[in-house]
């Protein structure tokens, strides 16, 4: 994925258009007479559909993991006064006629390059076997079936491009949508090979990500639209036995395996930093991804240039954790180790309690939320004089971290020290987003089998007792565990559980401009719009439009109680 810099060329070769004669090769230009022909186009090609990733990071407000973050019960929406859109999201209400359009058309962008890359690859000669060969097919299917995913969690039915052939279409069902999900995945798991994951460069998409995901779409499908399979697209279904062979096989044959400390898993316990941060201090402890490093626990994550700049493309740094960094200029000395951004996704106080309350000795509580009175009494409240919706509680996870320079001053990152990153706090975020790790296959494995070994093995990491296998178990260890990792939004959604539990952020302690006050229903509260959508979001209106009135609006919006004009 550091190849990511030449991923323009690659896109721009993607959308030449056709000459009139095509059966005349061009010999100024790449179009489809000559593109693809070799090896190194193919991995132009797979590397364009790759940067769809970072396109989203570059614009990550509008991306599905930024919004199931906020629309879940654990965040609230945050940000100033003026970032309605942060809002917005979590309180399931609309800022815009389209203001989730440029997430649609990436992934739309995406899918159409992993289209033209699965009707092109075996037009390229030199191959170093067959075996290569199907590695990138399974890559192009595996970044297809992940877009779509993310396309139908996000606005449920949704047009069904598998060409790259021109055509408006209206929404396919769910069922054909996760049909095509399903037969991507297989085709996936079962062209790349069965090496473990250190064989297939850092980055890229691996036999055991596509099963790993495979149970994730399995779980969410089966459970919110309450079937029993999942349909593959051109016949025949999966079943749980099936799921659980997969996900069995990414456990025995991976190379995967869990990181023995769980705040190794998090930027603030790099070599910079570990040793000046009063909870990590003294620990042995150490961060996986130092100088570099390759975490062992992550089957799939979205990957950042540790140089990115303004004229290269922003979304080559982690614009997430600039999002969801602390909000206000204040001295780095009051909020260290921690950086600062724009202030989305302020914990909810319900996540604090709830967790304190059920695993009062659960390490992964203070690893994972900083208590801000406590941790940080010398932190400000009300960032820029215009925080919304600010509380005493603060993710720990996807967020700047700082370090100190040998004189004791801060740099605005650990990454200006480890690699030489300019000094930007807008810029020099470079963590991992890792989507999908290995403690979430253990407990997809409890889940999907009703056993308590693979939950009980995340469990002893974090120093717990064991415990049986029951629902109500393994829903609070996923909460636990995958908190802040943008999988709590589906969970709870699946499970049939979210209205209830969203409606539980009214009457939540808060602070709006750093005075105190309590969170609020609109739109006639959170269970009211989640019952009026289920979760999804609109379609944007200049996508409406733009097919002439063959795509309608998603249930629940275009009404009054949908619109969000501002916090006060």
């Amino acid at each position: 994925m550091k190849k990511l810099l030449y991923i323009l060329t690659a896109s721009a070769l993607l959308f030449t258009s056709c000459e009139d004669f095509l059966d005349t090769k061009n010999l100024t230009k790449k179009d489809t007479s000559n593109y693809p022909e070799t090896v190194g186009d193919a991995e132009q090609m797979l590397t364009a559909i790759y940067s769809n990733l970072n396109y989203a990071a570059g614009s990550p407000q509008t991306s599905y993991f930024y919004a199931a973050e906020l629309a879940s019960d654990d965040r609230f929406g945050g940000g100033g006064e003026n970032d309605k859109l942060m809002q917005s999201l979590d309180l399931l209400m609309n800022n815009g006629s389209s203001m989730l359009e440029s997430f649609w058309s990436t992934r739309y962008q995406g899918i159409f390059r992993a289209n033209m890359a699965l009707e092109t690859l075996d037009n390229c000669q030199g191959w170093e076997s067959d075996a290569q060969k199907n590695q990138f097919k399974g890559e192009a299917h595996f970044l297809r079936a992940l877009y779509y995913f993310e396309m139908a969690s996000f606005y449920g039915e949704v047009p069904l491009v598998v060409a790259t052939a021109p055509v408006n279409l209206p929404k396919a069902t769910a069922d054909e949508i996760y049909a095509q999900i399903a037969f991507d995945l297989k085709n996936a798991i079962e062209m790349m090979p069965s090496t473990p994951y250190t064989s297939v460069e850092s980055g890229h998409a691996t036999k055991w990500a596509a099963e790993a995901l495979m149970a994730r779409v399995y779980l969410f499908y089966t459970g919110f639209y309450g079937k029993a399979e999942l349909p593959v697209a051109g016949g025949g279904s999966i079943a749980k036995a099936q799921v659980v062979t997969w996900v069995e096989d990414c456990i025995a044959n991976s190379g995967h395996k869990l990181v023995a400390d769980y705040r190794n898993l998090l930027p603030y316990t790099n070599k910079y930093t570990v040793e000046d941060y009063a909870f990590t201090k003294g620990k042995s402890l150490k961060w996986v991804e130092d100088d570099g490093g390759i975490n062992p626990e992550s089957l799939f994550a979205i990957k950042f240039s540790n140089f990115p700049s303004w004229s290269t493309s922003i979304g080559y740094s982690n614009q997430y954790a600039l999002h969801f960094g602390l909000r206000g200029g204040q001295s780095y000395a009051n909020t260290y180790p921690f950086g600062q951004g724009w202030g989305a996704g302020p914990v909810s106080p319900v996540l604090w309690n709830d967790w304190k309350a059920a695993e009062p000795t659960d390490m992964r509580r203070e690893a994972s939320i900083i208590n801000l009175p406590v941790e940080l009494p010398n932190y400000a409240k009300g960032g820029w004089v215009d925080f919304v919706q600010e509380t005493d509680f603060w993710c720990k996870k996807n967020v700047p971290v700082t370090a100190k320079n040998a004189d004791g001053s801060y740099a605005s990152s650990y990454s200006v020290l480890m690699y030489g990153t300019d000094e930007n706090f807008q810029l020099d975020n470079t963590m991992d987003i890792t989507l999908i790790r290995l403690a979430d296959v253990y407990l997809m494995h409890s889940e999907l089998t009703g056993t308590n070994t693979y939950m009980n093995k995340v469990r002893q990491r974090a120093g717990l007792a064991d415990v049986a296998y029951s629902l109500t178990a393994l829903q609070n260890e996923r909460r636990w565990e995958l908190a802040f990792e943008g999988v709590r939004w589906n969970d709870i959604r699946r499970w049939g559980i979210a209205g209830d539990l969203l409606q539980n952020q009214i009457g939540q302690p808060c602070y709006f401009k750093g005075v105190a006050e309590t969170t609020k229903a609109f739109g006639g509260g959170y269970k009211a719009r989640y019952e009026a959508t289920k979760g999804f979001f609109p379609i944007p209106d200049n996508q409406i439009s733009l097919s002439q009135g063959v795509l309608v609006q998603n249930a629940g919006w275009g009404t009054p109680a949908a619109e969000y004009t501002g916090w006060k």
